[in-house]
């Protein structure tokens, strides 16, 4: 019988201290999350000297808590998997340093990370994947369509030209007084709301797959500023159904050109925009009508975990992939 592969996860990109240990890249084992909503939400946004002194005060914490839910063994390991990028760098170099050290410490290989590639595969924790695939990546600061033929494969077909889809919510959220993280709330007011302003939608040229959603804020932001010189009522109920079905239809519309163009056997969506009720009901809708699964995480896994990264170091550790001690933080890093 083939040998279980057991793989540590790290994740600290932005404002979630993560660790998780999964086996075989689709069982998890553990999976502990830090997070510092609560310690940004009166700055609006996150902050990132603030996040890099919380990785640092929690890694420990967090890390221990990890292997106290688990009979797993540090012998059992077979390596650590780390995001090394892209992200915020302070943030980053926490979870890098941290992974280093143990990697040194402990004699087990090291494995570097690709943020949006744990994205994709914590779709793997809950359904295998069948090639050729198109993943549609959507966050706080990314918009993408990736089209894998193989794991750790990617082709990136599209992406964003300016604000990325999550950018903008919390944008849009903000000039509406929204809390932060603002598009949870701006999903919720849309679900009450209606669609009473045609805001527009960015197609750019024909058969692209880019994304652009800065002319989309900047005209909700027009309106929301024309109205309060009229005199004007908006409701931000209304307000917020309409932008998220401008967002929705560009997603979902590409993502179903993309598929049919590329002949794909699954659809997958990943990252913390994934958790949206609306993107993810028009997208069941939209690929209900198709002979293409379509495959959206369980909206725990959709936000950053550090079982994603597990997941995508265990494809990376089983083709050979390692990383040295010299491994460093890379806050723009592409996914190839």
């Amino acid at each position: 019988m083939k040998k279980d592969t057991i793989i540590l996860g790290i994740e600290t990109s932005c404002d979630e201290t993560a660790v998780s240990i999964v086996r075989n890249g689709t069982e998890i084992i553990t999976n502990v999350v830090a997070s510092q909503i609560e310690s940004h939400k009166r700055f609006g946004g996150v902050v990132p000297e603030i996040a890099s002194r919380h990785h640092v005060e929690q890694m420990t914490v967090v890390l221990e808590e990890a292997f106290e839910n688990t009979d797993i063994t540090w012998d059992e390991v077979d390596a650590i998997a780390v995001t090394e990028g892209p992200g915020l760098v302070g943030a980053l170099l926490v979870g890098v340093n941290s992974a280093k050290a143990l990697s040194f410490a402990k004699q087990k290989p090291l494995v570097g990370v690709h943020h949006i590639a744990g994205h994709i595969y914590a779709n793997r924790l809950e359904k295998d994947f069948e090639f050729p695939l198109l993943a549609l990546i959507v966050s706080g600061g990314h918009t993408e369509l990736v089209l894998m033929r193989e794991h750790g494969s990617y082709e990136l077909i599209g992406e964003t030209r300016d604000d990325a889809a999550g950018e903008a919510y919390d944008k849009v959220a903000r000039m509406l007084n929204l809390p932060y993280p603002g598009g949870p709330h701006i999903d919720q007011l849309a679900a009450i709301g209606k669609e009473t302003i045609d805001f527009p939608r960015a197609w750019l040229e024909e058969g692209s797959y880019d994304f652009s959603f800065s002319g989309l804020k900047s005209a909700v932001i027009n309106k929301i500023h024309n109205a309060k010189q009229r005199g004007e009522i908006l409701k931000n109920e209304d307000i917020a159904a309409s932008f998220q079905a401008s967002v929705v239809e560009v997603l979902t519309t590409k993502t179903l050109e993309a598929a049919k163009e590329y002949n794909v056997s699954q659809i997958i969506v990943a990252g913390g925009v994934a958790a949206n009720k609306g993107l993810r009901k028009e997208l069941e809708a939209v690929f209900s009508e198709t002979d293409i699964p379509l495959l959206i995480p369980n909206i725990k896994l959709c936000t950053d975990n550090a079982a994603m990264i597990a997941a995508a170091g265990t494809i990376a550790f089983e083709q050979g992939r390692r990383s040295g001690l010299d491994l460093n933080a890379n806050a723009s890093l592409m996914l190839k």
